[in-house]
């Protein structure tokens, strides 16, 4: 029986997204800890693409290795199918170098979540018009929108940028804006540090309450998962 190169392709995709689609396991020294991405969200890490790969070293620190990079279900499925690599929302899952084969305390933890994230500063005083306030700082410059949670285990923020513009799709047309928000939480899980990231790219920057929500909802998910 023969088969279609289409449908093998879809076979292939479904294939990919039900195989990443449940926690896995990684150990980080003696520690085996379970990961999961958010609903929604499926690990690419299994389908070893090397644009993938370089994706996520681009939006991660040298210092960080990967455990988990996620994509949409429907862009992986695209990605799949063979069609050009276009995210707007992606996860991602890194644990500091320095740390992978230490037991790090809650003291430690605390004194790591001060050091990576108390040069921030305050969050800004933004009115309900956040591109408008991102349009009066520097292309680049991250703002500290608000603190999401701070707990012994735990610390998540939310930020915001803006991005060089978009090419237009024609010539007579305008370039198209593009806002950056993305939230970090740190974690202690058994003893290990855990940095989530969740990142939205748009052209209106209106996903300020589905982060807020996602970002908490996974961070429990993975408490869950984790449970000692």
């Amino acid at each position: 029986m023969r088969i279609s190169s289409a449908l093998l392709a879809a076979l292939l995709s479904a294939l990919a997204l039900n195989c990443a689609a449940q926690p896995f396991a990684v150990r980080l020294g003696t520690e085996k800890i379970a990961l999961d991405a958010p609903p929604g969200f499926t690990d690419t890490t299994n389908l070893a693409s090397p644009r993938l790969q370089d994706f996520a070293e681009n939006v991660n620190s040298p210092s960080n290795r990967i455990l988990l990079f996620g994509l949409t279900d429907a862009d992986l499925r695209r990605f799949t199918l063979g069609d050009r690599l276009e995210v707007n929302r992606f996860v991602m899952i890194s644990t500091p170098r320095a740390l992978e084969q230490q037991r790090v305390t809650p003291d430690q933890f605390s004194a790591y979540a001060t050091d990576t994230l108390g040069g921030l500063g305050k969050p800004v005083q933004v009115s309900t018009d956040l591109v408008k306030y991102l349009e009066s700082q520097p292309v680049g410059k991250s703002s500290l929108l608000e603190e999401l949670r701070r707990e012994p285990a735990a610390v998540s923020i939310m930020q915001a940028a803006r991005l060089p513009p978009l090419p237009a799709d024609t010539f007579w047309a305008k370039p198209k804006p593009q806002y950056l928000v993305s939230t970090t939480t740190h974690m202690l899980v058994r003893s290990k540090v855990l940095q989530l990231s969740l990142f939205s790219l748009s052209e209106t920057g209106a996903d300020l309450e589905w982060m807020r929500g996602a970002t908490l909802r996974w961070a429990d998910e993975l408490k869950r998962l984790n449970p000692r």
